[in-house]
């Protein structure tokens, strides 16, 4: 009620404000006609001053907040590849029977155009995933990912990654996963069906977390060249990158 109740007061006093210059300009001038006109005549631009307010400044501004939000985002983003999933990426990918072949494909996304990395993501659900895991491999697992659920979930306290479904899904898939294992009291004797069902998470996270590594290195390419430098050079697909220049 007193979010309310401030509107129209000032709604009423801005009316106040306004009749009285119109007052203070018919003691000065006496003509009305001028008054009625003058009136009409900002009447008449009221709609266009709408259609400027709303449709294009508003517009200009919000999207100025909306890069704005994302490159705060993107930062989140990059604390969870650094602190999670540049890790989580390297054990995945040492598994994945075709990792040559789709390290063969990223090893140019440094000339890769912004067509290129769209065309790339959307070919990522038709990628015939092939996980094999090895043996001790969901404890390894288990222990990594316990390990950063507190990260994790203070990353799902920001309240911005709620707009930012790819991401979202990513955390959401990764702590499914997490709870899968922890719910295991014996990884080492699964049965083949529970192994298959295990894989079939794995696999989910796997892929979302590629897809959300092309998009922050796309982020890192067009932005910060310095930073894309590093990442190229500890590609988690390829087992011989390395920080070092030689």
């Amino acid at each position: 009620m007193k979010h309310f109740s401030w509107k129209i007061w000032l709604s009423l006093s801005l009316l106040w404000l306004s009749g009285i210059f119109y007052l203070i300009n018919y003691l000065i001038f006496h003509d009305v006609n001028h008054m009625v006109r003058l009136f009409l005549g900002q009447l008449g631009f009221l709609p266009i001053s709408v259609l400027l307010v709303t449709m294009i400044i508003n517009q200009l501004l919000n999207l100025h907040a909306k890069r704005s939000k994302l490159a705060k985002l993107n930062m989140v983003i990059g604390a969870f590849f650094s602190e999670v999933g540049l890790e989580l990426l390297k054990i995945l990918s040492s598994w994945d029977v075709q990792r040559p072949d789709l390290l063969s494909k990223i090893k140019t996304i440094n000339r890769w155009s912004d067509q290129e990395f769209l065309a790339f993501k959307k070919s990522l659900p038709a990628y015939e995933l092939a996980l094999t895991v090895e043996p001790g491999g969901f404890e390894s697992l288990r222990s990594f990912l316990v390990g950063k659920r507190d990260f994790l979930l203070r990353l799902l306290e920001n309240p911005n990654l709620l707009e930012h479904d790819a991401f979202s899904d990513l955390l959401l898939a990764a702590f499914h996963f997490t709870e899968e294992l922890v719910q295991r009291h014996a990884l080492g004797h699964l049965s083949e069906a529970d192994q298959e069902h295990l894989a079939g998470d794995l696999q989910r996270v796997y892929l979302l977390l590629i897809g959300q590594w092309l998009d922050y290195m796309q982020h890192l390419k067009d932005n910060y060249p310095y930073l894309f430098s590093l990442a190229l050079r500890t590609n988690p697909f390829d087992p011989q990158a390395t920080a070092e220049i030689s």
